[in-house]
Order: structure tokens, then sequence, then C-alpha cells
């Protein structure tokens, strides 16, 4: 349950009781809606939360399914499915978005007006769990393949959801990656305590299933040229990620060996090469990379024997190897994370930071690398510091607050870039990839995108990034000009689409019927509804917001690590919401921008003049229609409408 105190317990309510305003002429306003010939109009807009979505998530979809409002199409279909199968228009890794996205559709949620958000990222989690646990496969396997082949480099978030939508156009893919397994950042830049490996495997696999192409350890570049790539492909997807760490840009840290950036550190730790730190790290940082890589180390503790060895990319880390590991002893130890933003201002995910200092990780917020410290055999020794202020992005250091902070591992986590050996040509300047809205690389004919070659951001931004540029590929393939994409760029509900699904599809229009003056009374169309999803999204202020009561959120249970139980521990820190608290989380979710079925505006209405559609005719989207030879457009529909689904416009 939700942990607000009762004086939080918030509702909405648009004036106090016995407060109207000023300016307010009840009468008055009716009579002169009466005289406007504007009726209802059924107005879709995409919702704030998935707007915010950077994978493009049909959230009120799924949330509409879980609360039954939208049925499975199939008899005897687990609502579960559907709403699995929902997802995976936009995303195909539900349980692992469910548990590591900072959810920046939570933020944007309409309910944070009312009580607080739903639970959006939890009730992903339990889906993807569902569906895991009950070997549900992808829908959507192609019917006819296309003979195109598609090469995609790299096997991380953004080359497997392009490989996912590629195969279901038909069209061929082969995925070139450079490790022994799939996955990229998921797998090998986030811990496993965080993406429990057999859940990505599962996920991973499904995707494979559906007959992609796997060359493994087969780097781009030295196995394989990229001249061949463009004789033995018809389109290349470049989903590389950013696999190169930027070093802190003060004296004394590059060259030095006890000195490295965290892709380096996590890579290393998630290949099995690394089973214990030093006995005091300080991580420079303040992103959820950053976090990451402290949380492990303190995991980790220090190996009282250490054995310096090179890892596969080169570096040298003192760690022990794998091979003495299982015969070296843990301590404590002592592990800092520095920010040149204040801790609150950091963009690491509040609860990443919080577990954090529950951990015993030291947060120094605002404050700014100096100098690396070295001893006579070149090791450092410590990190200076100052205190800083930030003024335009770039950080302004404070006079007078110089110190030290004694360490013996300096790890720097502020940034990534690409890595372009032996393809050097694709490098579109400062170690990225320069591709257009479409994910088309410039002046490339036939390369496309996405992901962190790209800019670094969210893992849910790469899996965007891979759909949309399938879409954009599937289009070149077939000689089709590359579309502009929408505004409001995400996998929106289609009421055309729903009403065809329900095989409810609206008459075939005759060119040879008389033109009337509105379609209030024909079949050939949907009358009076408007979608504007591309371009509009639903603010708080469109809701009737009082219609909803406060109702707690089912908050998941969070295993909290504390400072002395740390060492050692890598279980999963994330409790599943059980089906009860992921209904009720579907139950929470107010459907903006769309029909919630509460028959408000029948109460309401002074005229009769809206009704229920034949439930022959019905459908999500279609529950309520108007007759507009008695509406007299008082527009009280639209002001008790909750979810601002109506709107008022000229009638016909």
């Amino acid at each position: 349950m939700n942990d607000m105190s009762n004086d939080k317990k918030l509702t909405f309510t648009r004036y106090e009781s016995g407060e109207r305003p000023e300016d307010w002429d009840l009468e008055e306003s009716i009579f002169q809606q009466d005289t406007s010939y504007k009726c209802p109009t059924y107005v879709h807009k995409t919702p704030p939360c998935q707007g915010s979505c950077p994978s493009g998530h049909e959230i009120r979809g799924w949330l509409a399914i879980a609360r039954g409002m939208d049925k499975p199409p199939v008899e005897g279909m687990p609502w579960q499915e559907y709403a699995f199968n929902r997802m995976l228009e936009a995303n195909p890794f539900p349980a692992t978005m469910g548990r590591v996205c900072p959810a920046p559709c939570e933020d944007g949620c309409n309910r944070n007006e009312v009580d607080d958000f739903v639970g959006i990222n939890a009730f992903e989690q339990y889906v993807g769990d569902w569906a895991n646990d009950n070997g549900v496969s992808i829908v959507g396997k192609p019917e006819n393949e296309t003979g195109k082949k598609v090469a995609v480099i790299g096997g991380g978030p953004a080359g497997l959801t392009a490989a996912m939508f590629l195969r279901r156009k038909g069209h061929s893919v082969t995925i070139f990656e450079s490790h022994a397994e799939l996955g990229g950042m998921m797998r090998y830049g986030i811990p496993g305590y965080r993406t429990p490996r057999d859940m990505l495997d599962t996920e991973i696999g499904r995707i494979i299933d559906m007959g992609v192409e796997l060359r493994m350890s087969t780097k781009v570049g030295e196995d394989i040229s990229l001249a061949e790539l463009e004789d033995q492909f018809d389109a290349v997807f470049w989903g590389i990620g950013a696999q190169n760490g930027r070093g802190l840009p003060v004296e004394g840290f590059e060259g030095t060996p006890n000195c490295m950036n965290g892709v380096e550190f996590l890579d290393a730790f998630n290949h099995g090469w690394v089973k214990g730190t030093a006995q005091r790290v300080v991580v420079v940082g303040g992103g959820d990379t950053s976090v990451d890589v402290a949380s492990v180390a303190r995991r980790l503790g220090h190996i009282t024997h250490n054995a310096t060895k090179e890892h596969a990319g080169g570096a040298i880390i003192d760690f022990a190897a794998q091979d003495v590991a299982g015969s070296l002893r843990r301590e404590g130890m002592q592990a800092t994370l520095t920010s040149l933003f204040p801790v609150e201002e950091m963009t690491a995910a509040e609860r990443e930071r919080e577990d954090a200092l529950r951990e015993g990780i030291d947060i120094q917020g605002g404050v700014m690398p100096l100098e690396v410290i070295k001893n006579a055999e070149g090791l450092a020794t410590a990190l200076k510091l100052c205190k800083c202020t930030m003024e335009g992005g770039r950080p302004v250091p404070v006079e007078g607050t110089e110190y030290q902070i004694e360490c013996d591992i300096i790890i720097s986590a502020i940034g990534q870039f690409g890595n372009f050996e032996g393809f050097e040509d694709m490098d579109g300047g400062k170690g990225f990839i320069n591709a257009d809205g479409l994910y088309s690389v410039v002046d490339k004919d036939m390369h496309f995108a996405g992901g962190d070659i790209l800019k670094p951001h969210l893992l849910t931004t790469a899996i965007g990034h891979g759909r949309i540029a399938a879409e954009s590929i599937d289009h070149f393939l077939s000689g089709e000009p590359l579309d502009k994409r929408p505004k409001v760029d995400v996998n929106h509900f289609n009421l055309l689409n729903e009403l065809h699904r329900r095989g409810k599809d609206p008459e075939e229009y005759s060119h040879s019927e008389t033109q009337s003056r509105g379609t209030d009374h024909e079949d050939y169309a949907v009358h009076n509804y408007e979608d504007r999803s591309a371009t509009q999204i639903v603010t708080h202020d469109e809701l009737f917001k009082a219609h909803f009561p406060y109702d707690a959120r089912e908050a998941r249970n969070e295993i909290h690590i504390s400072e002395k139980d740390v060492l050692g521990n890598f279980e999963e820190r994330i409790e599943g919401l059980t089906e009860e608290q992921a209904i009720h989380e579907g139950n929470r979710c107010m459907n903006c921008g769309m029909c919630i079925e509460c028959n408000n505006c029948i109460i309401y209405c002074p005229q009769d003049a809206v009704f229920k559609v034949k439930k022959s005719e019905a459908t999500v989207g279609r529950y309520v229609d108007t007759d507009y030879d008695k509406c007299i457009g008082c527009h009280i529909c639209m002001d008790v409408c909750p979810t601002g689904y109506i709107k008022m416009g000229l009638g016909g």
C-alpha cells in the first residue's frame, strides 16, 4: 500500500464548497451555449503518460485491459496475455523495463494532480513476468517473406527491437554481435540484481525464435567489413551503443593504471571478470551508471590480495582475476560517489540514490574534480575536488573549498561515446552516428541507426529508436518514401483498427449517394469522432478530476539492503505486484483522452441527447453517441467528462 500519510490524501475539486467564480453567471452561460450551434464531439488525444514514454507504449490501452474495459479478442485468452501483446506493439522487454526504466511516464501521469501517479512501471513488470512464467511467445510472425535482408549491428535494446519489428514485416534479419551473448547494456551495463539474467534471456529468446539469424562474437571492421555488409544486405541498422567511456578531463587521470571509466568497470563485472574491488573507491558521475558502479563496488567489497590482470579491452584493472577470486576474502570497503549537481538534482533516479545511501555509499553533490593525486609509483592515491556551482551547464569552482578524498581506485562515469574502429566512415563526428528524425544515417544510403550511438540516453529510448527505425527501413525496402513522423510519435490507439478487429467496420462509402449535411444518421462514418492523438496531449486541466476519489497506489515492495548486509548481496531488490494489485492500478488509471464509460454525460444531459451505443456496435472509444436533433449545446456533458474526451464542436 501507499505510504502517504493521511494529511497527504489529496482529492481534487474545482472550487471549494460554497465558492463560485465572480464572473460565472450559470443561466447566461447556458443561454449563450443554446445559440452556439456547438454539440459534443468525442476527441481522442494522447495521454501524458504515453507522450512521456520514449518507447511509445500505449499505456492507457493495457491499463484498460486490466480493469476489464477492453476484453481479449479471443475467448479464453487471459487478460495478461492480451495486455502483453499490446505491450509488444512498442516494446519487447516489459519485464526488463518494468524493473530498470526510471518511468518518465509516471512523472507525466495526470493522476499526480489527484493523489499519486498510477504504478505504470510496476504494472509493466507484472505483465512481463506473467508472460515469461507462462511461456507466451510473440504474436505477429510474418506470413510472407519479402526476400529483403537487413543486417542489425549490435544485439542491444535498439538492435533487438529493430529485429523484432523487421521480422514482423517479413524481412530476413541477421544480428552481428561482438559479445558472446545478446543484450547490450541490459546485460553488460546493468548488474544482474537489477536485470535478472534468466528473465533477460527469456525476453531476448522470443525475438530470436521469430527466425532471426545470429553472428555472435563477430566484430564489424574486423570479422566482416563495411563493404561486405553493403554488398550482402539490402539495409543496415546500427545499434552498436556507446561502448567507450569518457575519462575525467583532469590532470593525472589519463594513463594511470588504477583510474578507469564506468563502462570498463561494469563490462568487466558483468562478464564475471571482477570479484572484488579495492578498499576505497571514488566514482565520479551523477547518473544511473555512476550509481550502478558505486553499488556494485559496495556489493563486491574489498579483496585482501589483488592480482593485476589485463582484460580483453586492453585496460589494466587492479581486481582479482576470476580464477583466483574464489579463494580470496571480502572485507568492508568505502565507496564515494561525487556529482557536479547537488544530490537532489542528480540525473540518477531518486529510488536508486536512496538505495545507494542506504547501502552505505557516501554521495557528495555540488563538487567538481580538479586533479588526480599520485604516488611515486604513478598510482592514484587521492582525488582533489572543490565545491562548485552550475552556470549554463558548466561547473564554476568555489574558491577556498578544495579538499581531497583518499582512494585506491577512481572510476569516471561521466559519459560515453562510440567505437568506430574498422568502420571509421560511419563516425558522424564526436564519436556518434549522425541520423535524421527517421533514423536514417545522413548521407549514407541504406544505413539506419538508433540507441546510444546517436546520443546516450535511457534503454527505453533505444527501444523507441529501434521501433521507428524498423518502420523507416520497411519503407526504404519497399521503395516508398520515408514518411514524416507524427508530432506525438508513439504507438497510438486507432478506433478504425479497433472496430475492424471486432468485426464492426463502418459501411463502405459510395460516391453515388447524395451528400448529406452530417453523418449522425449514416452508417458509413464514425459519427462525431475526431482523432487528434498525433498532435495533442490531454492535460490535467481538461479533466473533471473531482470524479476521482483518493485511491492509494499499490507500491511494489522493495528489499532494502542495509550497509552491514550489502557485501556479497546480489539478490533482486524489487518484488512484483500480485494480480489483485495490478488490477487495482488498472482501475486507478483515469483513461485520459478516452471514454472511461462512466455514464456521466448520459446522466447529466438535460435533453437526453447523449445515449449509449448499441452493444452490438460498441467498442473501446465508442461507448456513447449524441442525437444532434436533441442537443441544445449546453456543454454540461463536456464539463462532467472525467477524462477530457468530450469537446464542443459544430454539430452536423
